[in-house]
């Protein structure tokens, strides 16, 4: 069995992690467009929106890859990613006025996105 199947998001719906990082993609996204900000943290919201984005796109390729290195060398990027994308939602958590549990939301995601890969790497070395 994949070890990307039955990964859950939701309540009752299953969705394997591509999917689950291609969510969270698009929440990180709609967040952004949601908020008003300084220009001043223009580049601090850059910075988030390529994290967040790079990890499904990674997890993509890697599942593209032609080799088990391939696919180790991508996921370990996505992996990168993901802990990137908390950090820029911590820094933005402490320095802005902002709705503290949609960052704490999108905080949670990110980890629970960062764990799961990390098993799918250690799993696959395994």
């Amino acid at each position: 069995m994949d070890d990307e199947q039955n990964i859950i998001a939701e309540p009752e719906k299953v969705y394997d992690i591509k999917h689950r990082a291609y969510i969270f993609s698009r929440e990180v996204v709609g967040y952004i467009g949601e908020v008003k900000f300084d220009r001043i943290y223009f580049s601090i919201f850059d910075q988030l929106v390529r994290s967040a984005t790079s990890i499904g796109a990674n997890l993509v390729e890697g599942k593209a890859g032609t080799t088990k290195k391939d696919f180790l060398n991508y996921y370990a990027i996505a992996l990168k990613s993901a802990n990137e994308t908390k950090y820029w939602l911590c820094l933005i958590r402490d320095t802005l006025e902002i709705d503290k549990n949609r960052i704490k939301g999108l905080l949670e995601e990110a980890d629970e996105i960062s764990k799961i890969i990390a098993k799918i790497i250690i799993s696959t070395k395994g």
